[in-house]
Parts: structure tokens; sequence; C-alpha cells
């Protein structure tokens, strides 16, 4: 293809598809019904030697990919976490796709950059995030789009680790330093550990499943008396099994009279912090060293689109600087070179995505969506109280219900496999406290009340027929 008509054809035919694929996707199963290799027997061993027609490969776009989709934009989607999606959001995937440019650099294209300053700018503040996070007002502070929450976690361990060995005294010392997290913390805090070849202890949160300060200061204390190197902090707002919030104002004071980086990961939750109500919920942040939330969770913006602030950016890009010939320009120590500023060193102009999605739908918008799906949530919830064969492990948090029978965590297992084996509804399970739990994420931008009632329906009817086994 190499003509700019055939491609606005192909382009109308594709959004024409896209639009008609999420109008009616409910009317699709959500979860595929294919088994591990389904598609080698559906596309040759070997690539076409001549090109083919367009059409042919939108063809095949409901013969061999569909089958294979698992429809995370299904109104009865309730697994894992939101992943966001939104018109807007796409049309600015285009717009970057087209421009095409790899922002490592002011220079490699200066709109690249200064949106993303910008951008991040409007989020921090629709957050009330400290001016130290902000470029508007601070010297040094500044926002910075990582891929994912993972990768966040891993610049801000890498970054604390920098600092702490850059301490006179220290070096050769990497094998005492130590990481902190909530046995709650998401998986990736553990990698981000192994990354950086440092020990990562995860510690017991309370009957609320936050870490709490007292517990955090018995670790550091055990740790010095045996020579360790605190170094950093990962606190959670908004867990993955419960959506749990630790205690920040009381792990913050602690961090920062210890000079221990603290680094705050609300991948989920952390959209909700722009709605007034919820922005308590954020408190102590103050205290940290850097902050990151995922708006490609909840936020309308598409993956990946994941937002990190730091107070001294000078932290971060001493721990990440290569500065090689090819790469530098005249304009340096200006304005920042985001290359600098995480691992990778290319980068996508994603911040079309947050700028779209903000003046399409503004912030009052923004907040209607989460309102609306926590609104759902509580929905779900209030049914599962009226049912005596079931419980709440824990209180419902944001747009997240965590369930279970009464009885066996062998019984709870068979019915999420039982559930999930419908393909009506997709959940997916956890483990609090030793409990197997079932978790319902409101997820879908398109779920409404009538969808809450049928999943209710199809999970009972699951149960009766658990009953019958």
């Amino acid at each position: 293809m190499t003509s700019s008509e055939e491609f606005r054809e192909f382009g109308k035919a594709m959004i024409d598809y896209v639009a008609d694929y999420l109008d009616g996707i409910r009317d699709r199963q959500v979860l595929p019904k294919v088994s591990p290799g389904y598609m080698k027997a559906l596309l040759p061993a070997e690539a076409p030697e001549n090109g083919e027609d367009w059409r042919t490969v939108m063809e095949d776009i409901e013969k061999v990919i569909m089958p294979g989709v698992t429809h995370w934009h299904h109104p009865q989607f309730h697994a894992y976490f939101p992943t966001a999606n939104s018109y807007p959001a796409i049309v600015a995937d285009i717009l970057s796709g087209a421009i095409a440019c790899i922002g490592f650099s002011w220079i490699a294209s200066p709109a690249c950059t200064e949106l993303e300053m910008v951008t991040l700018d409007w989020l921090g503040s629709a957050l009330s995030l400290p001016d130290q996070f902000l470029f508007s007002k601070s010297d040094n502070g500044g926002g910075v789009i990582q891929g994912t929450a993972s990768e966040a976690t891993a610049v801000a361990v890498l970054s604390a680790r920098a600092q702490i060995l850059g301490v006179e005294g220290n070096q050769g010392k990497m094998g005492r330093l130590v990481a902190y997290c909530s046995g709650e913390a998401h998986s990736s805090v553990e990698r981000a550990g192994m990354l950086a070849g440092v020990q990562t202890r995860l510690l017991q949160p309370d009957q609320n499943l936050s870490l709490r300060g007292d517990t955090l200061r018995k670790a550091l204390e055990e740790d010095r008396a045996k020579g360790n190197l605190p170094f950093c902090v990962i606190a959670t707002l908004g867990t993955t099994n419960s959506c749990g919030f630790d205690n920040l104002l009381e792990i913050g004071p602690i961090c920062q009279e210890q000079g221990i980086w603290l680094h705050v990961d609300a991948a989920y939750a952390g959209s909700a912090f722009i709605c007034p109500e919820y922005r308590h919920l954020l408190d102590g942040v103050e205290f940290a060293e850097s902050f990151n939330f995922n708006p490609h969770k909840w936020m309308l913006v598409n993956f990946d689109c994941s937002t990190m602030w730091v107070k001294d950016s000078r932290k971060i890009v001493e721990a990440f600087n290569v500065d090689p010939l090819y790469l530098q320009h005249k304009h340096q120590g200006l304005i920042p070179d985001y290359r600098h500023w995480h691992i990778p060193l290319g980068r996508r102009f994603r911040s079309l995505k947050i700028w779209f999605v903000m003046r399409i739908y503004g912030v009052e918008g923004l907040r209607n969506h989460i309102r609306e799906q926590i609104s759902l949530a509580t929905e779900f919830a209030e049914l599962v109280k009226k049912d005596a064969r079931f419980h709440l492990p824990t209180e419902p948090r944001m747009g997240l219900v965590c369930f279970r029978l009464k009885g066996s965590n062998q019984r709870n297992e068979t019915l999420n496999k039982m559930i999930n084996d419908a393909a009506v509804i997709h959940i997916t399970p956890a483990r609090i406290r030793e409990e197997y739990i079932l978790r319902f994420a409101v997820c879908s931008r398109f779920t409404v009340s009538s969808d809450i009632q049928l999943a209710w329906t199809e999970i009972l009817r699951n149960v009766e027929l658990l009953g019958e086994q």
C-alpha cells in the first residue's frame, strides 16, 4: 500500500469496523472458547511472498483474530482491574502512529516533550499534587509517562539505589540494600527488587490490609541492627487483591526522618483522586519522592500510559544518564530530555492521548465516569450483602468488590472455575488472609445497572449448580 487514497479507504473501513465492534461488544462472548495453538491451523507457516489486498486482511480479522480475543471492554468483563478505552484516545493513537516520532530528546520532537510536560502538569493539578511535583511550580520536579506502573516502580527503585550507593562510605554495599513493601503489594515490586539486585522485604499489613508505620519502623530497626541499608519503601494505594491502602501519613514521616526514598504506587485507585471526595486517600504523598498511577486503567486513556511524578528529577537523571554524542543537542539542560527519565530510550507520542481525553471529556466528565463505576460496584456489593450464603471479607473499595461463599476454599475455587468456564461473565480470584476469594471489578465503560443484575444472576445460577454436585 503506497497511495494515500488507498490508505483513506482502508482507514475509513477500519474506523467503521472498530465502531461496530464496540457498539456490538455486548453481543459477543466475553471469554474465547479456543485452546492453546488455535491460530496455527488458521494461518500459513510463512509470510506471503507478495502483498495482499487490504480487504482480504480485513476479512481475516473475524476469522482469525476475534475467535481468540478476550473482550476486556465487554460489559461483563469483571476481572483484574479496568484497562481504559475511549474514542478520543483511539483517535489520538492514530495521530501518534502517523507522526511516528521517537521522542527520546527535546530535539527529536519538541512537541512530544512539551505536550507531555503540559499534560502531566494538568493531571498533577487535577490530583492536587504538591507543587514540588509540577514543572510549572518547582525547579526540579515534574512528570513523565512510563509504559506501566511496573516500569515506574523499577525506575524508583533503581534511582533510590543509585542515591544510597552515591553516599560516601556506601560504595560496594549493594548486597546490604533492603527495600520494603506490604505483603499485599503487586508482584512487580518484588520483580523491581530482583532487577535491581537488592533484597525486598514483604511486611505484614494490619487487619484492614494496610501497611502501618509501626510495622515499617520495626523492620527498619531490625535491618539496621544486622548492618543492612534500608533505602526504599514502596507504598500502595489500591492493592490488586483487595484495593487496600497503605497508611501514607504514618509511613511517610518515617521515610523522611530516616532519609529513605518513598515511592507511592496508585496504579488503579489513583484516577479516583481527581474526585474531591476521594482526594484524602492521597494525603501523605507530600512525603514521597515519587508517585505513580495509570490513566490507562480507569481514566479513559488507552494503554500504554502510566504517569509518574518526581520531586527532584536530577535523582532519576543521575541514575539513568548515558549521553553519547549522537544524542546530544544544543538545548540540553534547558528542558527535559526524557530518555534520562526511564529505562527505554525510545518513546511514543503518548501525551496526545491525555491531551485528547482531558480536552474532550473535561475533568468533570472523567470524575463522573469514575463515580458511576463506583456506584455500580456499590450496587453489586448490596446484592451480595442480601444473600446469607455469601460474605464480604473486605469492605467494597472503589470499583472492586471482594466476596466469597461461606465455606471452604475449595468450594469457592470450584465456583470461580464454573463461572469462568460458562463464559457469560469473567472474574478473577485472589487470596486474602489464606481465604480464597472472588473479585468483581467494574471495568467496562459500557457496563450499566442491568449488567450488574445479569452478573449477579449468573453467579447465583452457578451457585445452584454447585449445590447440586
